[in-house]
């Protein structure tokens, strides 16, 4: 998500007055008929609100029903456009500043349904075990098909502590209901550590505010423990639905020296905007493997692509989500925001992810992996008379062998800490 880009505006039917021409401008007729064709649509809609008021079976608001109006207007162009009521901009807001209350889910709509983007860690949604790709058909037996995408968010927001029901299909599955808690959801945007010994791990759950900072931090750190024996870096971005442009581009510039980082194109070719790194690699030329998966979207697929482009980095895991869209939010005063697909993201090597995805480098999918009973075995120095090495230096050696158990529990993060190591041992870091 870009910055907010700030349009001021007298009413909510000067904004639809506003962007009638844009519509109008692709057709073929005379100017002055496509004015007169707007001017009569628009007729068209009071019209049709009118009689919404004086005939619906119920009493409805006029705002309700402008609301409604420029919020299928905005959907009907793609599932990342919206209108953003007060209160929802609100939410927004509290989200890009890594605290909000709900759930803990990004996401989007798809063929009427509530698609699940991913859960975010260590709130309800992941607790409960929703994934990726999850579509969500009911929320508390209501169903969604017929909600906006904005709706439906609303309806699983609610008072902490409150529980909401949801009924989910999953492929290959049964459509089961499971009941969640809702909670306020702080959400700790990067958690770090060492793995393997000499790798530093770094998770990155969300771009929001001061992510660089923390991943900067988080690095630091490391070095510091291991004291000069870090072997490399495993950024984890699995599951981690975006957030803002600025972070993206900040935290590829941490591990560039220079080059594209991205660029943003909207249908105006003079709009194009290049994101360029700044002089500097806080790793110093030390291995970096990037975890992706399906549930890696925006601005996750930025950073990806963006050191995948460059080989700076080893993409391991699934094909990303494949979000490529740039979406600014217009405040509207009092009325609350509007949310629009601005333009296309590109890669630096000029590939657009939209629809598309970041393919992995090496693909790896989630196993379980177990060891296998190989019988009983000896080696040389078992045997009573075998000879010594009389190269081997005399040393008290370390009987502790740390076992990591996220590491047997995760096998795409163990595949990529190994390939770390691997790479260590050829690559040489910057001096």
């Amino acid at each position: 998500m870009m910055k907010k880009t700030t349009i001021f505006t007298a009413s909510l039917m000067a904004a639809m007055i506003c962007f009638a021409p844009a519509f109008a401008a692709e057709s073929k007729k005379a100017p002055k008929e496509e004015a007169a064709d707007t001017y009569e649509m628009l007729n068209l809609f009071g019209e049709v609100m009118e009689r919404a008021k004086i005939s619906y079976v119920e009493d409805v608001s006029d705002k309700k029903l402008i609301e409604s109006a420029i919020n299928g207007m905005l959907v009907s162009l793609d599932p990342h456009s919206s209108y953003l009521d007060a209160q929802s901009f609100k939410y927004m807001n509290e989200q890009t500043k890594g605290k909000f209350g709900g759930l803990g889910i990004e996401v989007t709509m798809e063929n009427g349904v509530v698609k699940v983007v991913s859960p975010i860690d260590d709130t309800p949604a992941s607790r409960a075990g929703l994934k990726p790709g999850d579509y969500i058909t009911n929320i508390d037996g209501e169903q969604v098909v017929g909600m906006s995408l904005n709706d439906a968010v609303d309806k699983m927001r609610g008072k902490v502590g409150s529980k909401v029901k949801l009924t989910i299909r999953r492929i290959n599955e049964k459509p089961f209901d499971v009941t969640l808690k809702r909670e306020e959801i702080k959400i700790q945007s990067v958690k770090s550590g060492v793995k393997g010994k000499d790798v530093a791990y770094i998770r990155i759950t969300s771009f929001s505010e001061d992510t660089d900072k923390m991943i900067e931090k988080a690095f630091n750190k490391a070095q510091k423990e291991l004291k000069g024996d870090l072997k490399g870096i495993v950024i984890d971005v699995r599951n981690n639905p975006g957030g803002l442009l600025d972070q993206a581009v900040s935290v590829s510039d941490l591990f560039l020296d220079k080059g594209e980082i991205v660029s943003t194109r909207s249908k105006n070719p003079e709009d194009t905007v290049k994101y360029n790194a700044k002089p500097g690699d806080i790793a110093k030329g030390l291995p970096i493997v990037v975890l992706v998966n399906d549930g890696s979207a925006s601005a996750s697929e930025i950073l990806a692509g963006a050191l995948q482009d460059h080989q700076r980095a080893v993409i391991l895991g699934e094909k990303t989500f494949g979000k490529g869209s740039v979406q600014t939010v217009i405040p509207l005063g009092k009325y609350g925001a509007m949310r629009l697909t601005t333009a296309r993201y590109y890669t630096p090597s000029g590939r657009s992810i939209q629809a598309t995805g970041i393919v992995p480098d090496v693909e790896v999918k989630p196993a379980k992996v177990e060891e296998i009973d190989k019988g009983v075995n000896f080696s040389e120095a078992e045997f009573g008379n075998a000879l010594k090495n009389d190269a081997a230096i005399a040393k008290k050696e370390d009987k502790q062998t740390a076992v990591d158990d996220e590491l047997k529990k995760d096998y795409q993060l163990a595949r990529a800490v190994d390939l770390v190591k691997a790479l260590s041992i050829y690559q040489k870091p910057v001096k």
